[in-house]
């Protein structure tokens, strides 16, 4: 297992900051368990002149000793100096130093005033200084309040925002040392997403089931209750979301049946998914060929494969899966699992076509939908062609009357190319378990077919 994998760009940009002449503020953030704390050490690893401090809850008094206790392994002087934040950060800025306050918000629950006093720092007292200061914190909504939104203030004065994000695919398959077929790597995918602290509780020794049984459907695994920590530690009042997010997991997706099954009046619904989507838990999803502000066919969909699979199989079973004991995976998740890791092998299509086509410029990928009309995968490209897609995740070989649908629904999508002229259609097929001969044929009298395995997907999205 990789101990510390990507994150490319932003220990670049990070290490960068800290080489500046200038101080300067770097704000990370991002919800729990995506590696930022990790990132950190990462990107301090070979420097002397870093003070690092994860805060807890706790009293402004003791975070001010602990504080004092670990900058004074680097600069000892600073036990000498007054305990207070504004003399403490003063003192290690005088020194140049690489500052981290790690879980931020706890520091400003204890003290509102701590932000108030970087801002007067940065405003009035560091022209002379080469330090850098990272406040690092979990909770995206104190972090918007102190340091991002227009109205914070540390608005603009942060010269580096660092919005982190789940892992790619590639990425998070380091995890498992080539051990994993591509048809079990999409699996896992599908389940455990990019998130470094679930796919550390992946044993690539093990099973698909024997994973998810240990880690999620045990009542003790280490991922049972994962989403509804999470939740609680960043919402007020989480009763209604876990309705909204149990009813987009089963797939009621537009605004009007997500009121209709959570009871949720559909005025109110707005304030709970723009939540949700300021918590990056949740995508307002709509066709490729629209724009999100003006499309009337939205779509909300989660977008943390593991809160999708959890909110699908696990909240509100009970003590189901206690009562099922070892046999929970094999009778309530295998035989709905080709169906659910589909979402996920289409994404991973959509990620796959630019690799897949080179010979195409592709600005924009993504699924359509009109009505009866879906299409799994779209590619629109800067010239005439419109590249469109069937993703069949599934038991059997994908059959001639997919490509058939995939022909019907193309008719219905309104694309004229760039220039004004007439679009030339290509189609690709994408199957988990190969095709049937009809299929073959077609492929091989016609110009305008491609298949391709699960094998060439994870081999595109990998390269």
């Amino acid at each position: 297992m990789a101990e510390f994998v990507n994150r490319t760009e932003e220990l670049s940009r990070l290490h960068a900051l800290y080489d500046s002449d200038d101080a300067e503020l770097a704000v990370i953030f991002g919800r729990r368990r995506l590696g930022k704390t990790a990132l950190i050490k990462q990107s301090v690893r070979q420097d002397d002149d870093t003070v690092v401090y994860q805060a807890k809850q706790k009293t402004t008094a003791l975070q001010l000793r602990q504080f004092i206790d670990a900058a004074a392994e680097s600069y000892p002087g600073v036990e000498r100096i007054r305990e207070e934040w504004e003399s403490i950060l003063s003192y290690l800025a005088e020194q140049d130093a690489i500052i981290v306050l790690d879980e931020f918000p706890y520091l400003v629950e204890q003290d509102e005033s701590l932000p108030s006093v970087l801002q007067a720092m940065f405003d009035h007292e560091l022209d002379d200084s080469a330090a850098t200061f990272v406040l690092v914190g979990s909770s995206i909504s104190m972090m918007e309040e102190a340091a991002l939104l227009g109205n914070s203030p540390l608005y603009g004065r942060s010269s580096l925002k660092l919005d982190i994000r789940q892992l790619p695919f590639d990425a998070a398959m380091e995890f498992f040392d080539d051990s994993y077929t591509a048809d079990e790597q999409v699996c896992t995918w599908g389940i455990f997403g990019g998130v470094p602290y679930y796919l550390e509780e992946v044993s690539s020794d093990a099973t698909l089931a024997e994973n998810v049984q240990r880690t999620i459907l045990s009542r003790h695994g280490t991922l049972h209750d994962e989403p509804d920590y999470v939740l609680r530690m960043e919402l007020t009042e989480p009763t209604r979301y876990f309705s909204i997010l149990e009813a987009i997991a089963g797939g009621h997706t537009s605004r009007n049946e997500i009121a209709g099954t959570t009871g949720i009046d559909y005025n109110q619904l707005s304030k709970y998914l723009n939540r949700l989507s300021r918590l990056r838990l949740v995508d307002q999803h709509v066709p490729v060929t629209e724009q999100k502000e003006r499309s009337k066919r939205s779509r909300y969909r989660i977008r943390d494969p593991f809160f999708r699979f959890w909110f699908r199989f696990v909240y509100g079973t009970g003590e189901q899966y206690d009562q099922l004991g070892a046999d929970a995976y094999d009778a309530l998740v295998e035989p709905e699992l080709a169906d659910f890791v589909s979402r996920s092998f289409e994404d991973l299509c959509c990620s796959a076509l630019r690799t897949l086509y080179p010979e195409h410029t592709i600005t924009e990928t993504g699924q359509w939908w009109y009505s009866d009309h879906e299409i799994d995968v779209v590619g629109l490209t800067t010239d005439e062609t419109l590249i469109v897609g069937e993703c069949k995740f599934q038991q059997s070989p994908l059959g001639y009357d997919a490509f058939s649908t995939l022909r019907e629904h193309v008719a219905e999508l309104r694309w004229t190319p760039p220039d004004g002229g007439d679009r030339i259609e290509e189609y690709a097929l994408f199957s988990r378990n190969g095709f049937k001969p009809s299929v073959e044929e077609a492929a091989a009298e016609r110009t305008d077919l491609r298949l391709f395995t699960v094998d060439d997907v994870v081999a595109a999205v990998s390269s």
